[in-house]
């Protein structure tokens, strides 16, 4: 099984930037990876998603702000969150899905507060 550790998180005010990375514990670099995230009482959303070629795909609520990028050598996936916003408040999960299953980490806490 692959295992998927993400951090990074962290309470920031609002327009700030944060890191997310998330390592895994095999290759990733034939696979497409994802970022979710929940917010208390909602359901898991896709944030954004990177091909294994590097063509990404994001959510409408996060375009020209966030960016997903990888570093296959490393075995790691990263968001870059710009101009964050209080709305962005949520668990982020990093995501694997692969011919014997679907992965997650176990989430990094994102806050966006003053």
């Amino acid at each position: 099984q692959v295992q998927l550790v993400e951090s990074g998180g962290g309470l920031v005010q609002p327009g700030g930037s944060l890191r997310l990375s998330c390592v895994a514990s095999e290759s990733i670099s034939i696979y497409a990876m994802g970022w979710y995230r929940q917010a208390p009482g909602k359901q898991r959303d896709l944030v954004a998603t990177i091909s294994s070629g590097g063509i990404r795909n994001y959510a409408e609520s996060v375009k020209g702000r966030f960016t997903i990028s990888r570093d296959n050598a490393k075995s790691t996936v990263y968001l870059q969150m710009n101009s964050l916003k209080p709305e962005d408040t949520a668990l982020y999960y990093c995501n694997l899905a692969r011919w014997d299953g679907v992965y997650w980490g176990q989430g990094t806490q994102v806050t966006v507060s003053s």
